[in-house]
């Protein structure tokens, strides 16, 4: 029988179980699957609990995902205009809600990452 997870063995024999039931050859809507998929369910609510992950400055957001796109800052000058990419990136002014919408379009951020306060 699944029961919610109460400790890190029994978050441990979860992922185990995980594992093996990926192993094999799952048919959708068996009981494996379904297995799987409540597992899975406990096993994301116990780690948004005990692991969870603080969202990243929005700077350095951007520029990690800059970064990882091959570009360089002057591509968010292209997205913002030159003055309000200095601007932002040096911190001396915030993005606004117009700013986010783009950016987060553009180069694929969250907006819930870029309209942290910073």
């Amino acid at each position: 029988m699944v029961k919610p997870i109460k400790s890190e063995e029994q978050y441990e024999s979860y992922l185990e179980r995980i594992y093996a039931l990926m192993q094999t050859d799952l048919k959708a809507d068996s009981l494996e699957a379904d297995e799987v998929e409540i597992l899975s369910i406990l096993v994301k609510n116990y780690e948004n609990t005990h692991y969870a992950v603080e969202k990243p400055n929005p700077i350095d957001a951007i520029k990690f995902r800059l970064d990882q796109m091959g570009k360089n800052e002057s591509y968010l000058g292209k997205i913002l205009g030159a003055s309000r990419k200095s601007e932002i990136l040096s911190g001396k002014r915030k993005l606004n809600l117009a700013q986010i919408r783009k950016i987060s379009k553009e180069l694929n951020i969250s907006a819930d990452v870029l309209v942290q306060e910073y």
